[in-house]
């Protein structure tokens, strides 16, 4: 059991550090996790980038007695947060493009038409968002409803979770789908009565409209990361996991890695569907744990999303009978893209959100794990949504992480029940029966799927409820995570899953200064207020690179 203390400054004293220019940041509540406990500070004192010590202001005015000194006015002091699995070209696009998140079906097209009236001729009017289980009827949306609204050019819009995507006729027309087009393995594309599409395509199935879509050059791609840059800064992240980048993305990081213009830690993992996936592995890992742009990691989807009924499930969907959902690839490819990555020492981290898609990945990571030891890869599973109970304990046998969206709870819990029963819930969204097992928790948001905000998922975390406190008592309320537990998997716990753990996730004397100052005390507000805390600055390596605006 961790507890909880105050923070001397000679337990962290950094006297490996040579002192050239020290800052000392005071009057501050700080509070960070350690490999057992949750440790408290008022100083902060750093140097060169990197921490020389936490503890009392008294203690290292004394050590640092030349130091430059800011009075943080008793703003609360945490280490830089961590999204543990987000996608930055998704994060960047939204601003070029339309966000229909939290729009009913009516709002969603009364959007869609003015946002087409700036669109040139032959430009593609694209966006995300759509959500139709919060709709009324909860039924997909069709095709016959844009082409109602007399748009021109070809609509593409992506659902909420990226794994369903909504078109009008001209769309369907240039990407050549039609009544005897067939679903691609791994995918659905909806049809009438009659067979004709509806114009939703389902994972894989959504590959035949990406054909038809302009790709976007290396320089849109570069743009678009720096804007999600800004925004990820702003909202305290020092560092980000990207889950699932393709070559030219990864060409992009690095030109801009190049030019010094990264301004926080940025963790790709490259994506099966790669162009040349076999040969960017074979060239080995990219940066060191202390660089800005640090790749060493794989990223594979098993299955789709239960919002869209592409979760791959043991049983029958409970509102869908006849369905089970969608394995993105047969088995034995599924296995053979996971030991290739092995092979080349790299981490895999697998998306997987049905129970049937998780079971099967715990087979093949145990397969793996039954040829050589695969501890040392620290390999996860991404979302590990919804797992069958006898497969929980096996996370733990095979010293798996489980990367864990706290928003994704608090957003599903009205469909969740309805996807899969009540009864089935009980190895859904189970953060705490993970934790209880010695499963660490890395945590993040999957953006721009949920808001990038990791406060609303500290919030998410720890009360179960979403952002209008619903319901009042929590959502299968036994899952909470402590708030202590809620920031080390925002911090301590998201940077071993990067196998970065020995340079950030805390503030420990040697370790950069990523940190972050917050205008509320977390820890001692009300925990459905937890939301509201607003970011006043961000700090990487000792630099401010963010303030916000008074």
């Amino acid at each position: 059991m961790r507890f909880f203390r105050p923070l001397t400054a000679t337990l962290l004293m950094a006297t490996s550090l040579c002192v050239q220019s020290a800052t000392l940041i005071h009057n501050v509540s700080g509070y960070q996790t350690t490999d057992d406990q949750l440790l408290t500070f008022d100083a902060l004192a750093f140097d060169q980038g990197k921490v020389l010590a936490t503890g009392s202001y008294q203690q290292l005015e004394k050590q640092f007695p030349t130091a430059d000194r800011i009075d943080a006015q008793g703003k609360t002091l945490l280490p830089g947060l961590i999204d543990a699995h987000g996608h930055m070209l998704g994060l960047g696009q939204l601003t070029g493009e339309l966000d229909l998140r939290d729009h009913s079906l009516a709002q969603a097209l009364s959007a869609i038409k003015k946002y087409a009236r700036d669109l040139g001729p032959d430009e593609w009017l694209s966006g995300r968002g759509w959500n139709q289980v919060t709709w009324p009827n909860k039924a997909f949306p069709t095709r016959k409803q844009l082409d109602k609204l007399e748009i021109k050019q070809p609509i593409w819009l992506r659902r909420v979770d990226g794994h369903a995507g909504w078109a009008n006729s001209r769309a369907l027309e240039l990407a050549g789908i039609d009544k005897e087009t067939q679903s691609p393995d791994g995918g659905e594309i909806l049809r009438d009565e009659n067979g004709n599409p509806t114009g939703i395509l389902i994972d894989n199935a959504m590959s035949l409209m990406y054909k038809a879509i302009p790709a976007p050059t290396l320089a849109q791609e570069k743009k678009n990361l720096q804007n999600a840059f800004t925004t990820a800064l702003s909202l305290g992240l020092t560092s980000v996991h990207d889950a699932g980048i393709s070559e030219q993305t990864l060409n992009a990081y690095r030109d801009l890695a190049n030019k010094k213009a990264i301004p926080l830690r940025i963790y790709p993992m490259l994506s099966v569907d790669s162009h040349n996936y076999a040969q960017l592995l074979q060239a080995g890992h990219i940066g060191e744990p202390s660089d800005r742009l640090y790749m060493r990691s794989i990223k594979l989807s098993a299955d789709g999303a239960l919002g869209s009924r592409g979760a791959a499930l043991l049983e029958p969907y409970h509102d869908r009978p006849q369905e089970k959902g969608l394995l993105l690839y047969p088995e034995d490819k599924m296995l053979a893209l996971l030991k290739l990555a092995t092979d080349n020492n790299f981490q895999v981290n697998v998306h997987a959100i049905g129970d049937r898609a998780n079971h099967i990945v715990l087979n093949h990571l145990e397969t793996l794990n039954k040829a050589e030891s695969q501890a040392s890869y620290r390999h996860r599973v991404e979302h590990a949504q919804v797992i069958e109970v006898e497969d929980i304990p096996r996370f733990a046998r095979l010293n798996l992480i489980a990367s864990m969206q706290p928003t994704h709870a608090t957003s599903d819990k009205n469909m969740a029940g309805d996807r899969l029963g009540n009864e089935r819930l009980i190895g859904a969204y189970a953060w705490q029966t993970l934790l209880e097992q010695g499963t660490p928790i890395a945590a993040g948001s999957d953006f721009p799927v949920e808001p990038a905000n990791p406060l609303f998922g500290l919030h998410a975390a720890v009360t179960r409820r979403d952002r209008q406190g619903d319901p009042s008592k929590g959502w299968r309320a036994e899952e909470a995570m402590t708030l202590e537990q809620a920031l080390r998997a925002f911090t301590l716990d998201a940077a071993y899953a990067s196998h970065q753990e020995k340079v950030i996730g805390n503030l420990e004397a040697g370790k950069f200064a990523d940190f972050i100052l917050l205008d509320k005390d977390i820890f001692t507000i009300a925990p459905q207020e937890i939301w509201k805390v607003q970011v006043l600055e961000t700090w990487v390596e000792g630099e401010q690179v963010y303030r916000k605006p008074l």
